[in-house]
């Protein structure tokens, strides 16, 4: 995915399974609460984690090259 903001696919892998953990402890709390089910959120949440640092998802990062904006003076009123 070169020049995309979109990141890699096992990047994603990772989010999607912070996000079902997310999900499964958030409707748990809706039910309830029902806490095995709620501590079975956050365990897979805590996997989502594991697998975001196995696949170095703090590397996936914007390429494309920084703003320059121009150095323009503000005239302020008052």
């Amino acid at each position: 995915m070169a020049g995309s903001h979109a990141g890699s696919p096992k990047s994603w892998l990772a989010v999607i399974v912070i996000l079902a953990g997310f999900t499964v402890g958030g409707v748990a709390l809706c039910l309830g609460p029902n806490w095995p089910l709620v501590w079975a959120g956050a365990g897979i949440v805590a996997v989502g984690g594991v697998i975001a640092l196995l696949v170095d998802i703090f590397s996936d990062v914007i390429v494309d090259a920084p703003r320059v904006l121009g150095a323009e003076k503000i005239e302020r009123k008052g």
